[in-house]
């Protein structure tokens, strides 16, 4: 049963990436939906789409899932606690460094 729920996990988000928007649209939407900033999510997702692959972005994607589970707006020291998780150090190094730079800018 686990095996048929990621398959179909990986054939949405198959589905999803093969659509019309660009991958900075995506991104920026997935940040969004994590609970980012709209001006944090546009800059952040710019940066972003260069550094990571479609792999890595699959991943924060996931974090946007989370987001439905807390109200409000999330602070970028909550979503850099989320990406944490993803025991990924290169997201990681690229979401700290995107958003310290984004929110400077």
């Amino acid at each position: 049963m686990m095996k048929i729920s990621i398959v179909v996990v990986v054939l949405a988000m198959t589905a999803a990436l093969a659509g019309c928007a660009t991958p900075e649209t995506r991104v920026r939407n997935g940040l969004m939906g994590a609970g980012l900033s709209a001006p944090i999510s546009a800059c952040m997702a710019d940066r972003m789409v260069d550094r990571l692959s479609l792999g890595q972005l699959n991943k924060l994607n996931g974090l946007g899932k989370l987001r439905k589970r807390n109200a409000g707006d999330v602070t970028f020291k909550e979503f850099v606690k989320q990406t944490r998780s993803l025991q990924d150090p290169e997201i990681l190094g690229v979401v700290t460094s995107s958003g310290v730079i984004c929110a400077i800018k």
